[in-house]
C-alpha cells in the first residue's frame, strides 16, 4: 500500500467529499449539459465545488472528470479533447487543495454495455487506459472508479487506473435484486469486492 494512504487512514474514518453533479447544477449547469465541459468552459464553477468540499473538511476531493472517456464524449463532440479535459479537471482540484486534501481522480463508467455487444473489451479498455494515463499525469493523487453498475467494465477500467502505478479505489452500485444488495448483472458485495481487488483496487 503507498505510504500516503496508509499515513491518511492511519487515524480512521476518511471525510471524503460530496455529489458534484448537484453541486454544479446548483451553480448553473443546465439539464443536458455535459459537467465534464464545464473544466474548460467554466472553471470558476468547478473550482468553487472543490473550494467548498475543502473548506468545509474533505480529506480527499475528487475531479469533475466522471464522464470523461472518449466513449462518453463522442457523444457530445468531445473526444478529441480527453486529455485536456482531465487535466483541467486535476489542475482545478488541485490548486483547491492547496495541500489540504488529496486528489483522487474520477472515473465513470463508458456508458456503453459490454453485455449487448455495444462495445469490445479492448475498445473499452483503451479508452480507460487513455483517461488514467492523463488523470495521472496531470499529478492526481489516485484515482477512483465510481458508480459502476457492470462489474467486467469496472474490472477493466481498474486496471487501466492500476497500470498508471497510483493508488486505485473502486465503488459499484448496488440497487437491484430483491433486497437491493446486487449490481444491475447480479454481483453482490463479496463478488465485487474480491474481483476488484484482484484487478488492482
Amino acid at each position: 500500500m503507498h505510504s500516503f494512504i496508509q499515513e491518511l487512514i492511519a487515524d480512521g474514518p476518511v471525510l471524503t467529499d460530496g455529489a458534484w453533479g448537484t453541486e454544479l447544477q446548483a451553480r448553473g449547469l443546465a439539464t443536458g449539459d455535459f459537467p465534464d465541459a464545464w473544466n474548460l468552459t467554466r472553471p470558476d464553477r468547478v473550482a468553487d465545488v472543490a473550494q467548498t468540499y475543502v473548506e468545509a473538511g474533505s480529506q480527499v476531493i475528487l475531479t469533475n472528470t466522471f464522464g470523461a472517456n472518449r466513449l462518453r464524449l463522442e457523444g457530445h463532440a468531445l473526444a478529441g479533447r480527453v486529455v485536456e479535459i482531465n487535466r483541467k479537471g486535476v489542475e482545478i482540484s488541485r490548486r483547491a487543495a492547496e495541500g489540504r486534501a488529496c486528489v483522487f481522480a474520477s472515473i465513470g463508467p463508458s456508458g456503453k454495455m459490454l453485455l449487448t455487444g455495444e462495445i469490445g473489451e479492448d475498445e473499452l479498455r483503451a479508452a480507460f487506459d487513455e483517461q488514467a494515463l492523463a488523470l495521472a499525469d496531470a499529478g492526481a493523487d489516485a484515482l477512483v472508479v465510481e458508480t459502476m453498475t457492470d462489474l467486467a467494465e469496472a474490472t477493466q477500467a481498474v486496471k487501466a487506473a492500476r497500470a498508471t502505478g497510483l493508488p486505485v479505489v473502486a465503488c459499484m452500485v448496488f440497487d437491484s435484486g430483491k433486497n437491493k444488495d446486487r449490481t444491475m448483472m447480479g454481483n453482490t458485495t463479496e463478488e465485487a469486492a474480491v474481483v476488484l481487488a484482484a484487478a488492482g483496487a
